[in-house]
């Protein structure tokens, strides 16, 4: 049979499972391949550092150059993460002919037109499937299964961190810091969890996907985005009290002729496939012209969900059909973006707000007034017994359907009356 000679560079936790998957499932890559896919090369920093895969005699390295001067290796696996060397390793590759698979969502998202320039220049490709939502299929499904379809809308869980601290506030009423910790105990968080926790994970990540779906040209710092690191357990309680859960949601919307793009923490409806999913776990909502909604679920990271879409990405490499779809692809081409992003002022939903107040006669009455004044009306109102200190109340706000510039500024102006303690609370709610 066929072999065709690929390399790894990085052999952490994903590298090492894209080993073990080439070593002791080659049969298995060998009938989708149509060839045997052959470990030529793995590189690492430290030779010495124990790793959970066995390796074969003369293939691990410290030195990238083994790869990259070595013209029988035709596909790499780059999963250096970080913006350098990674950018630096991705070009070398690419100028000495071979074809890349990349996990980097982070790289793409800051260097991907210069990468995927470079790479049509030397008529060379990189896959990327594993660098949204792990082991969920996400890019293939867009870019060539649903490609007869405008998509119109996508609602995406994707950053499992963010999830899985928001399903231990949910279902065990922990405070954030609390729940981090076991995350960073369980290994779901990172030691610095900043990237995950603000929204600016979710925040490439869907950049990436809106370039894909709807022919976006966006700059993943442009999307408006607000992470769960200043959430309240509070909200999470009474948003349970109302029938929905807290997600941190990345969306894309078709409306008119505009996407309106946002990362931010979200309610959804109790029962509803995204507010079910719990833990570590991604999930993607979307809908299609042609096809209607889909739902797509699963790990969206961990080492053999991710090292699955890095193998099938180095399969279709291998074949050549990442050089067919690769061709033809929109993404981070010169071509003029199909849609227009729109600031999120004008976008239409019902929010969640928070307002503490002080327990004073008439003071719901002040604030519907200065929603009123917005033209924001209000669908109903929670209030709980005063809290301990000063007498301070909760008021739990939802509103009718409004823009987000008019609950924005609203919210403002509540803000400055003399019986509100603190920033009013405020949130999308995602029916």
């Amino acid at each position: 049979m066929e072999k065709t000679k690929v390399a790894i560079i990085g052999l952490g936790t994903v590298g090492s499972g894209v080993a073990r998957l080439l070593l002791d499932h080659g049969d298995r890559t060998a009938r989708h391949a149509g060839r045997i896919l052959w470990l030529e090369k793995g590189v690492v920093r430290d030779l010495k550092k124990a790793r959970d895969c066995d390796l074969p005699a003369g293939v691990l390295t410290e030195n990238v150059d083994e790869v990259i001067n070595n013209p029988e290796i035709k596909v790499v696996a780059h999963l250096v993460g970080g913006l350098e060397p990674a950018r630096t390793i991705m070009l070398k590759l690419l100028e000495s002919g071979k074809d890349v698979v990349t996990a980097n969502k982070a790289l793409l998202a800051e260097h991907g037109a210069e990468l995927f320039d470079r790479a049509r220049e030397l008529g060379r490709s990189i896959a990327f499937e594993a660098s949204v939502a792990g082991g969920i299929p996400i890019i293939a499904n867009i870019s060539t299964c649903l490609s007869a379809n405008q998509i119109v809308s996508l609602h995406g869980i994707l950053n499992g961190t963010s999830n899985f601290i928001l399903s231990k506030m949910s279902d065990e009423g922990a405070p954030y810091a609390t729940v981090l910790a076991e995350a960073q105990r369980l290994g779901y968080a990172e030691a610095d969890p900043t990237m995950d926790v603000d929204g600016s994970d979710a925040a490439q990540k869907l950049a990436i996907l809106a370039q894909l779906a709807f022919g976006a040209r966006v700059d993943w710092k442009d999307i408006p985005r607000v992470g769960i690191d200043k959430l309240d357990v509070a909200d999470v309680r009474y948003a349970k009290e109302l029938g929905y859960r807290i997600k941190l949601l990345a969306t894309a919307d078709m409306v008119d002729d505009y996407l309106e793009l946002d990362v931010s923490p979200a309610l959804v409806g109790t029962g509803s496939p995204l507010a079910e999913v719990s833990g570590p776990f991604n999930a993607i909502r979307l809908k299609g012209d042609a096809v209607g909604p889909l739902f797509y679920f699963g790990q969206g990271a961990g080492q053999m969900p991710t090292a699955s879409a890095v193998v099938a990405d180095m399969i279709d490499t291998a074949v050549g059909r990442t050089a067919i779809t690769f061709r033809t692809l929109e993404l981070w081409s010169n071509r003029q973006a199909r849609v227009t992003t729109a600031p999120n002022d004008a976008a239409r939903a019902k929010f969640y707000l928070r307002v503490m107040v002080k327990d004073t006669p008439g003071v719901l009455a002040q604030v519907a007034t200065v929603l009123g004044k917005h033209d924001i009306s209000i669908a109903s109102v929670l209030q709980h017994e005063p809290l301990l200190q000063e007498g301070i109340v909760p008021l739990i706000i939802m509103t009718h359907e409004t823009s987000e510039g008019a609950a924005a500024r609203a919210c403002e102006e509540i803000d400055k009356l003399a019986n509100v303690r603190g920033e009013t609370v405020r949130m999308w709610v995602r029916d």
